[in-house]
């Protein structure tokens, strides 16, 4: 069974929350999940001018709907948020980060120490491991996210390893644990305790952000400091960062021995396997994917000239090609635009000449390794690494 999911909290009835709005949440325009399907959700939130669909309430995760994804850069407003337990009542002036470990010198550093360190800014997608777990079929358990679990967002601070250089990294170091200030809720409940390889600390492009879109890094999306991974899976990202801690090993504890894994030769549903802990390896680099936002699904046209747009991303490596088909039509290569860097993503758009009647929309990215988005993203019981093809059905008349 996934443990990736919080409980989720009791969520106002779908009326109820079309007559409240739900407008709370740090100034957030969000939307109550309560059992409806994603996509029905996320067009109801876009019509209605929400900007985030809510599947837990305490502690919050929402995803953005689709046709809000459709900008180079996402705005805070509508970034997706993921927690495990909620946002520590700490503020910046007392905030603290240790690390300490295989070091020679263990250092505490505030938030003035690390704004006299180099600053650096790049762009990068975050993406849950489990964006598109709701679509996955026979169902598993777990938040059911559907695709808008996803943002790219410009991140400034400074770079991970300019950090671990201050405190003296060890020749034995080969990981770094990474802790963040949310305390798990009961004494028996693990805390969420990550590690990354030193090696990909060490990259130039992992980063301790303490700014998002030029804004002091915002507590839902884990001010006053996270970490940034680009290409790898947002679990790496720790939000609320206040611990570091070189060592030989991964961290231990639940999510990372055993929670954000995935096997390395993916069975049908139903499959019997002797030994499930076995084999398994770590859910790390991003999978390419698509996302079509322009038009929605269920979208009602007029006939003529629409424009067909998405974004497209991968993990290491780049975005090469979009396709697009109507109707399992051939496949017709997108224009893409905007920034090419590598850890972000790339806006696309096609013309499209839009006869009347239901249609089908179809999208699909290649990268710079050769990897294409399959008709079926390979089932696994956690609900890891969505990437199917991309398809959205429209009415023109």
């Amino acid at each position: 069974m996934s443990r990736d999911a919080n409980p989720p909290a009791p969520a106002p009835s779908r009326r109820e929350a079309l007559r409240r709005g739900l407008g709370g949440a740090a100034g957030l325009g969000i939307w109550a999940w309560s059992g409806a399907s994603p996509a029905s959700w996320a067009e109801d939130a876009r019509a209605e001018g929400q900007e985030l669909i809510i599947h837990n309430l305490v502690p919050l995760d929402a995803e953005t709907p689709v046709t809000a994804l459709g900008d180079w850069i996402t705005p805070i407003d509508r970034f997706f948020v993921r927690s495990h337990f909620g946002a520590p009542a700490i503020g910046p002036d007392g905030w603290r980060l240790s690390i300490s470990g295989l070091v020679d010198r263990p250092i505490v550093l505030s938030l003035d120490d690390l704004a006299g360190m180099d600053q650096v800014a790049m762009p990068a997608v975050l993406q849950c491991a489990g964006n598109g777990r709701g679509l996955f079929k026979p169902n598993v358990p777990g938040i059911a996210w559907a695709r808008g679990a996803v943002g790219n967002a410009e991140w400034s601070g400074v770079r991970l390893r300019d950090v671990l250089d201050r405190a003296g990294v060890r020749d034995a170091s080969r990981h770094v644990h990474l802790l963040g200030a949310d305390l798990p809720p009961h004494p028996k409940t693990p805390a969420f305790l990550r590690s990354i390889p030193l090696e990909k600390a060490m990259d130039p492009t992992t980063i301790l952000a303490t700014h998002m879109n030029g804004q002091p890094l915002p507590d839902l999306h884990g001010g006053p400091i996270r970490v940034v991974v680009p290409c790898w899976t947002a679990n790496h990202s720790v939000k609320w960062l206040r611990e570091l801690t070189l060592a030989e090993e991964e961290a231990p504890g639940f999510y990372q021995q055993t929670g954000y894994r995935i096997p390395r030769t993916l069975a049908p549903p139903g499959s019997v396997i002797e030994d499930p802990t076995a084999d398994v390896v770590p859910v790390t680099a991003m999978n390419v994917k698509s996302l079509i936002t322009h038009p929605g699904q269920g979208q009602a046209l007029r006939p003529g000239r629409v424009e067909i747009a998405g974004v497209a991303w991968t993990g290491p490596g780049r975005v090469t090609r979009v396709e697009v088909s109507v109707d399992d039509g051939p496949w017709q290569e997108a224009a893409l635009e905007g920034p090419e860097v590598e850890g972000s993503w790339r806006t696309w758009r096609l013309a499209w000449e839009a006869p009347s009647g239901p249609h089908t929309l179809r999208a699909r990215a290649t990268d710079s390794h050769g990897e294409t988005q399959p008709e079926q993203s390979p089932w696994n019981k956690s609900g890891y690494l969505w990437n199917a093809i991309e398809r959205v059905s429209v009415e023109v008349g």
